[in-house]
């Protein structure tokens, strides 16, 4: 049977025009549930329950985990700072469930995937920081908003040797694509770096304690169609998840 990957939606609590109004709304790109399908597993789009017994009931579905990006920021506060800068923030319902979520694949060796956003999550919830706007923060940071559409890549990274992401890409170093104005500051305890921008922005952590928790600031569900090492990215994801169902 294929692996079935829980994947987070996006949730407007309903302040947000763009996405529903006032009406509260799922939604997600169906990039990241095409990448899943395509590659051999099964999509399962997770409800952002507030129960605690109802989100057990959920995961104990799924065989492995993709925490996905977000246009708004994760509350400061959640690691211990003051919002310094205007942006929109995520809701606090969708935070509160993908830390959780984030814990419980710790505590039962789950896969997980967190990609941008969730990048961002996965070290937060592992005790670590952000950076809340790099552009006002990181003196001499490279553009990670590119202007080119997010199917095309912008720069470099740079892997570190002897890391899950090496053993997954194969490769020291890879072309990624940037949309982000965040990411992470101080590593969470438990993570590593795996990869670096050449300005030295951190764009991967993972945990050498598990079989597979990963973060990435980049977008590969952009790319995995094209791109051969994108691809491995979500074909690591779902061995790792048949394990898991076996």
């Amino acid at each position: 049977m294929k692996p079935v990957i829980g994947i987070t939606p996006d949730f407007n609590a309903g302040d947000r025009k763009e996405w529903g109004g006032h009406e509260p709304t799922y939604f997600l790109r169906a990039r990241y549930v095409r990448a899943i399908e395509e590659l051999g597993g099964t999509p399962l789009i997770l409800p952002l329950v507030a129960d605690a017994a109802g989100r057990r009931r959920l995961l104990e579905g799924v065989d492995g985990l993709l925490l996905t990006g977000s246009g708004p920021d994760l509350p400061p506060r959640l690691y211990g700072e003051r919002q310094r800068y205007k942006f929109p923030l995520v809701s606090e319902r969708r935070a509160n469930f993908e830390l959780d979520l984030v814990h419980h694949a710790q505590q039962h060796d789950l896969p997980l995937l967190g990609i941008c956003g969730g990048m961002q999550t996965l070290n937060v919830a592992c005790g670590g920081s952000l950076f809340q706007d790099l552009p006002s923060q990181v003196p001499g940071v490279l553009p990670h908003r590119q202007r080119a559409k997010a199917v095309h890549v912008s720069h470099a990274v740079t892997i570190a040797p002897r890391t899950l992401l090496r053993r997954i890409v194969k490769k020291a170093s890879m072309l990624v694509n940037s949309s982000h104005h965040q990411s992470v500051k101080i590593v969470g305890p438990t993570l590593i770096a795996s990869a670096l921008a050449p300005d030295g922005i951190i764009e991967a952590v993972e945990s050498p304690r598990h079989r597979f928790l990963l973060g990435i600031q980049w977008h590969p569900e952009f790319l995995f169609e094209r791109h051969l090492l994108h691809r491995r990215l979500f074909q690591a994801l779902l061995r790792a998840a048949r394990q898991t169902h076996a």
